[in-house]
This record gives C-alpha cells, sequence and structure tokens, in this order.
C-alpha cells in the first residue's frame, strides 16, 4: 500500500488524502482512488473509471461509477501501468 501511495503522490501534483467509507481515499478536485485491504489482498478502486484504457481487462467490478483491481503479490505492482491509471482519471 505504501508503495501505491507513493505512487500517487509522486506522479498527481496536489493530491490530498482523506478517510472515508472506512478506507483511505485520494483527492484531487474530485476523489479519483481509494484502497481496500483484506486478509488476502488489497483492492486499488477508481472512481471515473471509463477514462482507464485497460485492454488486458485488470479492472473488475460492475458497478457505474467505481472499478477496481486486486493485487495480491508486491511484484504485481506494474507502477507504469499505475501512473497511466492515475493520470487518466485525474485529467
Amino acid at each position: 500500500m505504501q508503495r501505491i501511495r507513493a505512487l500517487i503522490h509522486q506522479h498527481i501534483p496536489g493530491v490530498r488524502e482523506a478517510f472515508k467509507w472506512s478506507r483511505p481515499v485520494f483527492i484531487l478536485e474530485k476523489d479519483f482512488a481509494y484502497f481496500k485491504t483484506t486478509k488476502n489482498y488489497l483492492t486499488l478502486g477508481f472512481m471515473n473509471f471509463r477514462k482507464i484504457n485497460d485492454p488486458d481487462g485488470l479492472l473488475e467490478g460492475s458497478g457505474k461509477d467505481m472499478c477496481h483491481i486486486k493485487l495480491r503479490d508486491f511484484n504485481e505492482v506494474d507502477d507504469e501501468l499505475l501512473k497511466k491509471w492515475f493520470e487518466a482519471v485525474t485529467a
């Protein structure tokens, strides 16, 4: 979680954090991402997800406003891909 948090702060100038709905939420003008933890994985969720290019179908969820990716292993984190997704949802 700390690695992704650092990535967000490094690449999204002016980002703020809040604790909403019992989880950390990242905000610019609006909420754009959140963390949710479970015993087996970290959920990284995105608001405004329709702006994300996801040709590999990594994003999950059937909600109309949010979707997420489940990260089970530190080695699963693709910094460059996440950077592009964060930039897309904050554009």
